[in-house]
């Protein structure tokens, strides 16, 4: 099976040697091509039985590479799971309309900031409206910047609690379906996120080519204002648990997973796609190794940059006394369990895989620390 880090050992250098490249977008390629290599170290694990030794190389761990991502996931969903609420929960996905995304990809850790900011305050002010809610929410934002085809398709998933904590320090539960309207929603995020948008000084995207005088600018916020923009609810999920499955399915996906990708031939890279537009129908898109890498490139996330954020009543101050509250108002009477990373392994991988291969009976544990070669 070809995997991206075959495309880009193959490819990844003359990529880097023809383009400009960030620190973090550097990075990300050399992390992917030597992920699980000798080049990222080793440990050695050793029989406790028969005294059998083995070489396991390390994973790189860079957020960008399609082989770290599933433990990675499991671990953050299972510290998720002490602040799931016993109620309904809604999925919420806002979307930066087309003419924008150009302005997105210039200036992406700015205007990724500006996009959560916007996100979270139109949520948690209707929230507040007694018309719809009157109380505060939890809320987890997810960011994605592609599409199924690898375009630049930058939007936020939102995960929200049906209902929230109030004033008066009393919970109380939304309506069954979402309760705030679409339409409303859509506009209320329109709002902030060109009010943000237009804080910020003028010149300040100058260097963009179809944004190089002020009266573009102007013309591109008038024509902003007069369209409707993307912002999609789905039906509210059955049960905490579905939460966080749903959750950890989005978390934690880079720009395309290995098992999307059918071959590479003659310097062209096959993929599966699914064409939103026709009817949610599965596609293939061939594209030279060039232009694919380009297109994956675009969704390195700048340094640092925090793609996971927590607002309303899942904010980081006070955040366990809130929850620990909220469970006594809700009834949410559920423990949780955290699972042992060698829980997680065998769960995740279905067998035991700490057991020799040798003499099928001991176990494997680690005999040495980390082996770096030079």
């Amino acid at each position: 099976m070809v995997e991206l880090q075959d495309i880009m050992r193959q490819y990844g250098g003359d990529y880097r040697k023809s383009h400009v490249l960030s620190a973090g977008e550097s990075k990300a390629i050399t992390a992917i091509q030597t992920c699980r290599t000798a080049a990222q170290g080793a440990h050695v694990d050793h029989c406790d039985e028969c005294g059998y030794e083995h070489i396991s190389y390390n994973s790189c761990r860079n957020r960008n590479c399609p082989k770290c991502q599933t433990f990675a996931k499991e671990e953050w969903v299972d510290r998720q799971r002490q602040y799931l609420i016993d109620r309904q929960y809604f999925h919420v996905v806002f979307t930066v309309p087309a003419g924008l995304r150009p302005v997105f990809y210039q200036n992406q850790g700015k205007m990724y900031n500006l996009l959560f900011k916007a996100a979270a305050q139109s949520l948690l002010e209707l929230c507040a409206d007694g018309k719809y809610l009157g109380a505060k929410p939890g809320i987890t934002t997810i960011l994605h910047t592609w599409g199924q085809n690898l375009s630049f398709h930058p939007h936020l998933h939102c995960v929200v609690t049906g209902g929230g904590l109030t004033g008066l320090g009393t919970w109380k539960d939304s309506r069954k379906k979402f309760f705030i309207p679409v339409k409303v929603l859509s506009r209320k995020f329109r709002g902030k996120l060109m009010y943000l948008f237009k804080q910020e000084r003028f010149e300040y995207f100058g260097s963009i080519a179809h944004l190089n005088d002020v009266g573009r600018l102007g013309g591109l916020i008038d024509k902003l204002y007069s369209s409707d923009w993307v912002v999609y609810c789905k039906p509210p999920f059955g049960c905490a648990q579905k939460v966080i499955d749903y959750l950890g399915r989005y978390t934690h996906r880079v720009a395309i997973s290995n098992n999307r990708i059918i071959c590479l031939e003659d310097g062209i890279v096959t993929f599966r796609w699914r064409d939103y537009s026709d009817g949610n129908k599965q596609k293939t898109m061939s594209l030279s190794a060039e232009e694919f890498v380009r297109r994956f490139m675009m969704h390195v996330l700048p340094s640092g940059f925090r793609k996971i954020r927590h607002y309303g009543i899942l904010a980081s101050r006070d955040k366990t006394k809130r929850i620990a509250l909220c469970k006594i108002l809700t009834g949410t009477t559920f423990s949780v369990k955290t699972e042992s990373m060698l829980e997680r392994l065998v769960r995740i991988l279905g067998i035991d895989f700490n057991l020799c291969p040798s003499c099928k009976s001991g176990h494997l544990s680690r005999a040495s620390p980390h082996i770096v070669q030079n």
